[in-house]
């Protein structure tokens, strides 16, 4: 397993040069940064850690995997796995393993055959060979269709068997996965997930994990990587990105129903949202830069507080209409009209609501961010 640093890393794909032979040309030091496809980015990744790249189609997640793997070479910066120069080799000398979104497997071969494929390239003694498949095959729910030829096999098997392919190899520096379970069937997903997890737990194999699904991200990485436009924005656990998203893009994209932004001022010590005042930290205040305008207040709809009579509402909690309720299955979500913009509120599924009568709804200040800039005025 290996360490990965990332250092002044970005890519910038072009247009093939005269003689056709590199189809993805150096950008140089007078490309406008805007045209990378990769932005320069520095992040450390550890030894045995599993980590997921999360954001929307096109936004660089793929390209920060191929340049990881070798499969492309950086148009800037470097790639260290455990202080090790690796930018200029090939996948091979990186020693990476990588699943792509379809499965990539011998069609021709049995199970176990595409198992030993890899250990038989690195010359792996038949009797050691035969334990890593085993025990490999074991951990994917494989014994049983090791005798088979995998052309026959549904999706979901075909990518156990090319994750089977990276894991079997004791050796392997890290383990890239690039949306391996978009093939597979919806009902499968979840047990596949859980074995990855289990995998990882048993295996402590370092693990990147490319996806759009917050879902998979947030329960299968003990860190995620959220980037939008070619620009990582915040890298933290779950939790952190949850509770204290550091740009405006990462409150919306994760949650469900994302984060409540709305445009506000801020006078006295409040958040001035539709005329209406919004108490904020003191802390928060003071950190307000001068004369800025362009400001966003953030909080989860998870964090709001409904109350039905303004008697029963904390000082300070503002009288809303309630213009929609979803029904979501053990929760609901509240939609109420706060002048002229839209407030969300996730509230249990006994909660009492009547969508013909006032309710009061209370911002939490320890749970209120202010972004300016769409980035967050840290505390």
């Amino acid at each position: 397993m290996a360490r990965i640093e990332l250092h002044g890393l970005a890519h910038h794909y072009a247009a093939a040069n005269n003689n056709g032979t590199d189809p993805a040309l150096r950008g140089g030091s007078d490309t406008p940064e805007q045209e990378f496809a990769l932005k320069p980015l520095d992040l450390t990744w550890d030894d045995g850690g599993a980590y997921a790249l999360l954001g929307p189609s096109g936004c660089g997640k793929t390209t920060l995997l191929n340049l990881i793997s070798g499969l492309l070479r950086p148009s800037r910066g470097s790639i260290l796995l455990d202080g090790r120069d690796v930018t200029a080799l090939s996948p091979r000398e990186r020693n990476i393993a990588q699943v792509f979104q379809f499965p990539v497997v011998y069609d021709t071969m049995t199970v176990y055959e595409n198992l030993a494929f890899p250990l038989r390239n690195r010359a792996v003694g038949r009797r050691e060979a035969h334990k890593r498949v085993t025990r490999i095959a074991e951990l994917l729910e494989l014994r049983d269709a090791l005798g088979l030829r995998a052309s026959g096999l549904s999706a979901d098997l075909k990518q156990r068997i090319a994750l089977g392919r990276g894991l079997v190899r004791e050796d392997v520096a890290a383990i890239l996965l690039d949306e391996p379970l978009t093939v597979v069937d919806p009902h499968e997903k979840w047990r596949l997930r859980r074995k990855l997890l289990q995998i990882h737990t048993e295996l402590r194999v370092t693990l990147i994990y490319v996806t759009h699904d917050q879902v998979e991200a947030l329960t299968l990485a003990d860190e995620v990587v959220v980037m939008n436009e070619g620009q990582v924005l915040q890298l933290g656990t779950p939790q952190q990105l949850f509770e204290r998203p550091e740009h405006i893009f990462v409150g919306h994209f994760i949650g469900s129903p994302g984060m409540n932004l709305l445009a506000c001022t801020v006078e006295d010590g409040c958040a001035l949202v539709e005329g209406h005042r919004i108490r904020l930290r003191p802390e928060t205040i003071a950190r307000v830069p001068a004369g800025q305008l362009d400001l966003v207040l953030g909080v989860r709809p998870e964090f709001l507080r409904l109350h039905a009579r303004a008697t029963a509402a904390p000082e300070g909690s503002i009288e809303v209409a309630i213009t929609r309720i979803d029904e979501l299955g053990g929760f609901r979500v509240a939609h109420a009209r706060l002048g002229c913009t839209q407030v969300a509120v996730k509230v249990p599924e006994d909660h009492l609501l009547n969508s013909s009568e006032p309710q009061w709804i209370e911002f939490p200040p320890e749970r209120l961010i202010l972004y300016a800039s769409e980035h967050a005025i840290c505390e």
